[in-house]
Order: structure tokens, then sequence, then C-alpha cells
């Protein structure tokens, strides 16, 4: 039930959104995400998804259904082999921009106003140092955004969260800078591979990067994608492969036919159906905020609060299952979100994707838990902080993702908490796993302990999230004299941490470094799939291709 530890769990504090619509009045945590080489790092993030209440959810979740006959009409009538890439940039465009405009009124100018000035500076400032301005600029004015929206209009309301999209578009732009910087202006042998895979090698145009900001696609919850795949999704060759001819000059271009995202599609929605319904007619029976009422804590045995703690907690999850798988289906809808076949042949529709619901209920460890949680946001706090910091990175990472996430004091003592959990679990998981590997049954004594472990302390950790507030959060670690606080600094200080490699030793591939951890999981059990983004063709395919070449 767990995969591997030691140098590939590598932290990501991605505990929040990949941008943040909002549908239940809270967010949940996003760690910086890391899929490399550190600690498990957390990442409960919300990616993106800070849903409001009253007539905003309403709001939401029409633009997102909206969205979805505009993704399928947008596929069937718009199609690349139909219309130019360019018609496809200008709708995708105004589309979104209209849904925006919708939910959020004139505060929706503001993403015009962030992703326009950004793009100023990318064409201004260069090449060599767009980077870090853009970056600075654009998590600039998201922070001021967000310190308005909270502390100046409606401390603990989302009445008008527009900084939820905000956040998408605040990884958006500072990815596509530092992959403009990668492709214009370092040397190739500077890169990673997974630098090198990603690297725009010129100047988008100005349709070009509004389309993919504000495409409507993502526009409201995201999810965060690359400025690659989605230039590929809109010329259409996301099922096209180029390879080397045998002078090495020659390219060789094979096609699969396109495969129908329907079925993809109609189980997402599925999911968002039960998802929905549970948040609809579970969740507020099940109040997170009952875990410091005072006469639940005199009366409660510690049975009973460890299993609401966890409970409660369980019950907040379905909003953001259901906003992001809508998300996801939304994409798949209009085409976007195909990463190969698998090794009998059935399409993968999950590049995008931000999460896997049974990986994360089931999760026997925080590596495991952070693997599958918010993944595009991990993705992000990996390649614009961790692979580029060299003093801390882990700790920056940290930093950056609980300042992304916003300025609620309870998402700052979310992450301090989640510091010290995540190391305190690499310690444990280092030094006492592999005695439980032997015999079977030892092993899933061992699953079902961790198993709990886990689940409580994921619980414990993003309560202050949930609340908000400084006193509420204080007031829950005080009810539980802090304990799973006191046992993580004993295990830290009692068991020694094993240091990890970063560099060449990380997965190559940032894009799909979660999705390729899951997969490892997957061939085991004889399954094999290729990556969109690198184009790559399954052997059969490359076989079939040299075949007809030579044949012409």
């Amino acid at each position: 039930m767990e995969g591997k530890a030691g140098a590939d769990e590598a932290p990501l504090p991605t505990g929040g959104p990949s941008a943040s619509s909002s549908l239940a009045g809270h967010r949940f945590p996003s760690w910086p995400a890391l899929s490399v080489t550190l600690l498990p790092c957390w990442h409960l993030s919300h990616s993106a998804l800070i849903l409001p209440s009253g007539w905003s959810q309403v709001n939401f979740v029409v633009c997102q259904l909206f969205a979805l006959l505009a993704a399928i009409w947008f596929r069937t009538y718009l199609h690349s082999s139909k219309t130019s890439s360019f018609i496809r940039h200008v709708v995708a465009t105004l589309l979104g921009l209209y849904l925006a405009l919708f939910c959020f009124g004139w505060y929706a100018l503001h993403f015009l106003v962030q992703s326009g000035i950004s793009y100023c500076i990318m064409i201004i400032i260069g090449v060599e140092n767009t980077h870090k301005y853009c970056f600075v600029f654009a998590l600039g004015y998201l922070i001021v955004c967000q310190i308005t929206r909270v502390y100046i209009f409606d401390y603990g309301q989302y009445s008008a969260d527009f900084s939820g999209p905000m956040m998408i578009i605040t990884q958006k732009i500072t990815s596509l800078a530092y992959e403009i910087h990668d492709g214009m202006f370092r040397k190739d042998e500077e890169l990673t591979p997974s630098q090198r895979d990603l690297a725009v090698r010129r100047m988008p145009s100005l349709l070009e990067y509004l389309s993919y900001n504000c495409n409507f696609m993502g526009i409201l919850a995201g999810p965060l994608c690359s400025y690659k795949d989605y230039i590929t999704f809109i010329e259409g060759r996301s099922y096209q492969v180029t390879q080397s001819g045998e002078s090495g000059k020659e390219e060789l271009h094979c096609e699969r036919a396109e495969p129908s995202p329907n079925i993809a599609v109609v189980q997402k929605l599925l999911v968002c159906g039960v998802s929905l319904l549970f948040h609809l007619s579970v969740s507020n029976m099940l109040p997170v905020e009952r875990n410091i009422d005072e006469h639940f804590q005199a009366t409660a045995s510690w049975p009973t609060k460890l299993i609401y703690l966890y409970v409660s907690l369980l019950a907040a999850r379905p909003k953001y299952y259901f906003a992001w798988t809508l998300a996801d289906a939304i994409n798949n809808a209009a085409g976007f979100g195909f990463r190969g076949y698998d090794r009998n042949g059935e399409a993968r529709w999950d590049l995008i994707s931000n999460l896997r619901i049974q990986q994360i209920e089931m999760s026997t460890s925080f590596k495991m838990f952070l693997d599958n949680w918010n993944i595009q946001t991990a993705l992000w706090l990996k390649r614009v902080c961790y692979e580029r910091s060299s003093l801390s990175p882990t700790i920056q990472t940290f930093i950056l993702s609980a300042i992304w996430h916003g300025v609620y004091p309870g998402y700052y003592l979310t992450f301090l908490t989640g510091v010290v959990m995540t190391l305190a679990a690499r310690a444990v998981r280092n030094n006492i796993r592999h005695y439980f590997l032997e015999p079977p049954q030892l092993k899933l004594l061992y699953d079902v302990i961790t198993w709990m472990v886990t689940q409580i302390t994921i619980s414990y950790t993003v309560v202050p999230f949930v609340l908000l507030s400084i006193k509420p959060s204080l007031m829950f670690y005080s009810c539980w004299y802090y304990c799973l606080h006191i046992v993580g600094i004993l295990v830290l200080l009692l068991l020694p941490v094993k240091k990890t490699q970063r560099g060449k030793n990380t997965h190559e591939n940032i894009q799909l470094s979660r999705s390729k951890k899951f997969d490892e999981r997957e061939n085991s059990l004889g399954q094999n799939s290729f990556s969109t983004t690198n184009n790559v063709c399954s052997q059969n395919q490359e076989v079939a291709c040299r075949h007809s070449s030579l044949k012409q």
C-alpha cells in the first residue's frame, strides 16, 4: 500500500489551491510540492479552491456547468482539424473572460491587469531576468489582493473571492516566465531533462499568452498545466509523435486515431455527483468547529475525539473532490488532458488531473497522501522553487506555499505544524519501516497502523487551515495538549534523519513526476503508458512508424 521510502520522497508543501474557486467557504491546505528528494513535504492543497458561500457557490457551479457544455461544443465544432489555432485561442479566451466577469464582476479586471503587466515585464525586461521580475510582481500583486479582500472587505467571508482564480493565474505566469528563461537564455547543458522538456523556445504572442492564462476551461478552478501542453492541445498536436530519422535530421510524424474523452468525462462527472451529494448531505452534519466546542471537549472520551477529528476532516474533503474533478472533466471534454495509452490500449486522460481519491483516502504515509493531493500545485512549487533553491529548499518551498495560499493566520499555523510532521514522518519511515516488510501479516499490520496514524495526523495538522483564525486554532491544539507537536519534536530529536540527494537523482520529468511514480505502481500490474508532453510513442507505435517510413 505504500511506495518506497528513500530518495524519491520529496517534500511538497502544496496544501492549497491550484488556484482557488470556492465552494465551501474554507480552503484546504496545500503544501510545497516537491516530489523529488526531500521530506515527503506537505501539499494538502485546495488547488485554488475557495468556493464562496451563498449565491457565489451557485455562480461557480453554474459557470462550470456552462464551461462543460462549452467544452463539448469547442471540441465538436472548433476542433483543430476544422479551424485555425487563432480562432481556438480567441474563443477560449473570450469565453474565459466572460465566465470570470459573470462570477466576479469587475473584480475580474484584476486577472487582466496582473496578466497584462506580467506580459509587459516579459517583453521589456528580457529573458535573462524576466523570471525574477515576473515572480515578484505576480506574487506581490496576488498578496495585495488577498490582503485587501481579507482585512479590508470581509474577513472570513468568501462572498467574492476573486483571489482564487488569481492564484492559478499566478502559477501560470511564474511557470511560463521560468520556462521562457530556461528556453531562451540558459544553455541546454545547464538544464535538467525535465526543464528542457518544458522550456519555451520563443516568446508567446499576446493572444497565446492570454489564452493560456484566461481560457474558459481553467479560469475558475484550474488546474495548472504547462504552456507547452496547452499550445500542443490548441494546435492539435496532442496525438502526433515526432521522431528523428536515421540521419538524425529527418523527422517522422506518427499519429494515432484521436481517442474520445467521453468515457473519462462521464466517470469524472459521476465522481462529482457523489462528492457533491456527500458534501450537501453529510458535511454540514460534521462541522470541524465542533472539535473546539467546550461541551464536546469536556464530555467526549478520547476515542470519540479521535474519531470525530478524522470524520469531520474527511467530510470536508468532498467539496474539493467535486471542484477539482469537475475542472478536470471540463478540460477533458474539450479534448485536453490526454496522457497516452496503457498497455491494453486504453486512453488515459489524467495529464492535468489534480488528485487521486482512492490513494488519498488509503494513504499509509504522509508521502502517499501528498503525492496524490493537489498534484499540479505540487509540481509548480517544485519547479519554480524547490529545484531552483540552493539554500534550504524545503523551508523556502513551505514559505512560498504559505504566502501563495493567503493571509489568514490559520494557514501559517498549519504550515508550521506541517514542517514538523513532515520531517517526523520521514524520520520514522526511514528508520522503522524496513523492519515490517516481512512476513506479509506483519506488513499488513504495519499498513493498518500507519494508515490510522497518517489520517489522524493529517487531520490534526489541517484544522487551523479550516478554522482560519489564530485563537480557535490555538484553542484546538490546547485541547489536544499539543501532543502531536511534542511527539513530532521528540521523534526528530531521537531518530536520525537521513539526508537525500537533490539534482541528478530526482525524477527527470517535472511535469509528470507524480504521475510517473503512480505509473511505477501500475506497471507492476502490467500497465505501461507514454507521456504526451514528451511526445514519445509506445514501442509498437514506433515499430509501425518505422515500417511505414521504409515502405514510403
